[in-house]
């Protein structure tokens, strides 16, 4: 049953494979993902290194100047997703995007050269890898912590990878809609309309990529002109764990400055966390700092802070708390509690599951101890393959399987599970 889950998986990578880069799922999203290709890598490195190698170098030969990764590289025309390049209108030769996502580039890179066969490829390649990220890590510190606070934001819901979240709502609200151009959505005509963003939350998007269009996308200039302005500790926490990953790996290849940097990094990030902590919902919020407040919403946001290393007693409640929710829904983890009222177990990250999430969740908890959770964490991510195939996500109740099919990402995160033996602690 292993090998042939593996086999399986492996032919989704490859049906979504174009060289030097994947694209998350034929149709839905035809181009090449940020986040998507960090986490597609981990897949790949375990029958094809240099592949794997390849999908990395790819995405951070897009990096801006500035030292920010685009969450979006639209390396061929496409008609079929919206928002275009023509929208961003960012200037590049190879047009991107103007907004970044999740850090999980650094935790890929130090996980894939550990466990590399081809040590020579590894270090010539994790050489050239490591200032292009340690640069990246810098540009969220600078352009999106410009207080100095440890913790940076995210300036558009997008970033977060977390799309329509829960956590967004009040936030978004106070984005504008007039002056957006008419826009017809892509997404729908490739997944069922129930299961993706509201036409209303995407007004409310496009009205902030106009409005950083209109200011040259200088990131020095959007945080502080964004309406939209959240610390998400999922976010932060993937950040954090590619910091001591990438200060690791520095250590590995003698790069002793950026070793301390990305350590000073970390610890200042772990010490300002704890103030996202919430004894009432036994996890970390989201922040609003438009508003100076925790955001009152108990999503996965807040659980898979557990991904980089939160003190003990917090990883040990966060486990409590994914029990609690487990004896909720069949399948964990659920993108939002599924008490809550504005759950909604098939409406992309308003409730469902992702595999990539229930990874980061189960790596972070597996190195905190917490081994009984995490074993129902994988359990239920592979019954969920088992039952419901390689799809973008899954409703927690009835497995049901949601959003675009043959997804990349799930599919490595399977390869990534099922040899997780292998994997270094």
């Amino acid at each position: 049953m292993k090998q042939d889950l593996i086999e399986q998986a492996r032919a989704v990578l490859a049906r979504n494979d174009r060289g030097d880069y994947t694209v998350p799922t034929h149709g839905l999203y035809p181009f090449q993902w940020n986040w998507d290709s960090a986490l597609s890598a981990l897949g790949f490195s375990h029958f094809d290194e240099a592949r794997a190698w390849r999908e990395i170098e790819t995405l951070f030969r897009h990096q801006w100047d500035d030292g920010m990764v685009p969450h979006i590289i639209f390396h061929e025309m496409n008609d079929g997703y919206f928002p275009g390049p023509e929208v961003w209108a960012t200037g590049r030769a190879v047009p991107t995007s103007g907004i970044t996502q999740p850090a999980v580039a650094g935790f890929a890179v130090r996980r894939i050269h550990a466990r590399a066969k081809n040590r020579a490829l590894a270090d010539a390649q994790a050489r050239a890898l490591l200032p292009r990220i340690h640069a990246w890590h810098q540009w969220f510190y600078t352009n999106r912590d410009p207080q100095g606070t440890g913790l940076v934001a995210i300036i558009h819901p997008w970033e977060s990878g977390r799309d329509n979240s829960v956590d967004w709502d009040a936030a978004l609200a106070r984005v504008p809609t007039e002056g957006v151009a008419p826009f017809q959505r892509r997404d729908v005509a490739h997944a069922n309309p129930a299961h993706r963003p509201t036409d209303e939350e995407y007004r409310r998007y496009i009205w902030l990529v106009q409005h950083f269009r209109g200011l040259g996308w200088d990131n020095s200039r959007l945080h502080d002109a964004s309406p939209f302005r959240v610390v998400d500790p999922g976010f932060n926490a993937i950040l954090i764990r590619s910091c001591l990953d990438l200060a690791a790996l520095a250590d590995d290849l003698g790069e002793a400055e950026i070793a301390s940097a990305s350590r000073a990094f970390a610890q200042a990030g772990i010490a300002a966390m704890d103030a996202l902590w919430s004894e009432t919902h036994g996890q970390y919020l989201c922040f609003d700092r438009v508003t100076g407040a925790l955001i009152d919403s108990p999503s996965i946001g807040g659980l898979l802070a557990a991904f980089c290393p939160i003190p003990d007693h917090r990883a040990q409640a966060i486990a409590q708390r994914l029990d609690a929710i487990g004896t909720a829904v069949p399948y964990l983890v659920p993108s939002h509690d599924p008490a809550a009222p504005e759950f909604d177990g098939l409406r992309y990250w308003r409730g469902p599951v992702w595999l990539i999430v229930n990874y980061m969740i189960a790596d972070g908890l597996k190195r905190a101890g917490q081994t009984r959770i995490v074993r129902r964490i994988v359990d239920d991510s592979l019954r969920l393959i088992e039952q419901s195939g390689f799809a973008e996500y899954y409703d927690p109740v009835t497995a049901e399987p949601c959003g675009g099919s043959s997804f990349t990402w799930t599919a490595a995160m399977v390869i990534e599970i099922l040899n997780a033996e292998t994997a270094p602690a």
